[in-house]
């Protein structure tokens, strides 16, 4: 049953048609927006639905951080809906300055002229968007390091991409508990949320209807990824992962998905950098198109 606001429900796998629909209709630019992503993360950040009239609303509870919500998904004009809901954080949930989160271009132009608003971009939470051709191809000349990663994998490893099929997923798990170790995930709340993401998208893969695949090297499964249509345009990446010990493997898992699973799809969104110099650094080495902006929203104070 669909709640309405001012009732909000958790997330659960059963709400998959409802929030895909409304989120599919609204053809969203920023990652956040799919099913997948809000399932996926609904323990790290404490999601709640609700539904306003004409708009999908969500909200967040994410100690210490106390609530906040993401922007009013739905049909323009959204001043009144987005104000309704600071005010609703700030009246009935004690919010001293409520805000929205990761709110994109779309809202903000919406809101010009709204002198009761505050709007500041946030950089860390940018999404990187790339063409899809580039990604596959590497074809120009400053991707040559790139290049050179694949042609030095190629001359040094036998391998095999495939589809993800259920019997990977053990393998992806063992894999990002690997990974996991090694980065000392325990110290880091944001890395053991990823953990927790993946297990929750590896645990419900075909419930979730996401894309993946993996790299085989002497049978045993040694890079993988997920991800999925983000709008008609555009498919997003939501996981990757690979054996750190394996120079050129995450050069390869990324063109081979690419390659195989969304040729037709002119865009590729890698999500956001949440502000960490050597994620940062690797995302701009493969030249995004154009960065996808996000804003924190507040009422004026």
């Amino acid at each position: 049953m669909r709640p309405d606001f001012p009732q909000f429900k958790p997330i659960a796998l059963s709400d998959r048609d409802a929030i895909r629909e409304i989120a599919w209709r609204y053809q969203p630019q920023t990652s956040e927006w799919t099913f997948t992503n809000l399932f996926i993360w609904r323990s790290r950040y404490g999601f709640q639905w609700s539904i306003y009239r004409d708009w999908l609303l969500v909200i967040c509870k994410a100690d210490p951080e106390g609530f906040y919500a993401l922007q009013p998904i739905g049909p323009p004009p959204r001043r009144t809906v987005t104000r309704m809901l600071l005010e609703w954080l700030r009246d009935e949930k004690g919010e001293k300055s409520p805000r929205l989160e990761r709110a994109d271009q779309r809202l903000v132009d919406e809101l010009s002229g709204a002198d009761e608003l505050s709007i500041q971009p946030v950089r860390d939470q940018f999404d990187y968007v790339y063409q899809t051709r580039d990604l596959i191809e590497l074809g120009s000349r400053k991707y040559h390091s790139k290049r050179n990663h694949i042609h030095k994998f190629h001359q040094s490893y036998t391998f095999t991409y495939a589809a993800l099929q259920d019997d990977h997923l053990p393998a992806c798990l063992e894999l990002s508990g690997l990974w996991c170790e090694i980065r000392r995930c325990e110290e880091d709340l944001n890395l053991m949320g990823e953990w927790e993401a993946i297990r929750e998208a590896c645990t419900h893969f075909h419930a979730l209807a996401i894309q993946g695949g993996v790299i085989l090297m002497e049978n045993k499964v040694e890079a993988f990824t997920l991800g999925e249509r983000l709008n008609a345009q555009m498919a997003v990446v939501h996981i990757e992962k690979a054996n750190p010990e394996i120079p050129g493997l995450y050069t390869m898992i990324n063109q081979q998905f690419c390659e195989k699973s969304w040729p037709q799809v002119p865009f590729i969104n890698r999500e956001q950098d949440l502000g960490e110099p050597g994620l940062r650094q690797a995302k701009l080495s493969y030249y995004p198109d154009h960065l996808v902006e996000k804003f924190q929203v507040r009422l004026a104070s």
